[in-house]
């Protein structure tokens, strides 16, 4: 597997709730940038706010269409919940989470007085 932020690879951030609406959207979104030689759709869903069983159901959609076109679809920044609700639907190994860039802020910043 390549890299995740290769030449073929596009990070699509998704906000707010995901609702029933919006799958037909997205899925033409990454259909359109598969059909275009994009190879990995990275989803970051760091500010996805409640996710539900909408959410899953999107990802999952999300990951059989890039499939068929021979893409991939991988998930950034996941909340507890959404973990627990893609292991719930059995979808882990389906929907599999980026390591991320390795460039990402970590620890405390310094404080000064």
């Amino acid at each position: 597997m390549k890299p995740p932020y290769g030449a073929n690879t596009v990070v699509m951030v998704m906000e707010g709730p995901i609702v029933r609406a919006d799958v037909a959207a997205l899925c033409e979104c990454v259909r359109v940038l598969v059909a275009d030689g994009v190879e990995l759709v990275i989803c970051d869903v760091g500010a996805l706010t409640n996710p539900d069983l909408a959410t899953v159901d999107a990802l999952a959609r999300l990951q059989l269409i890039a499939r068929r076109l021979g893409g991939q679809v991988q998930v950034r920044h996941p909340c507890d919940a959404l973990q627990s609700l893609l292991a719930l639907a059995g979808l882990s190994e389906v929907v599999p989470v980026s390591a991320g860039s390795g460039l990402e802020p970590g620890g405390q910043a310094e404080e000064r007085e």
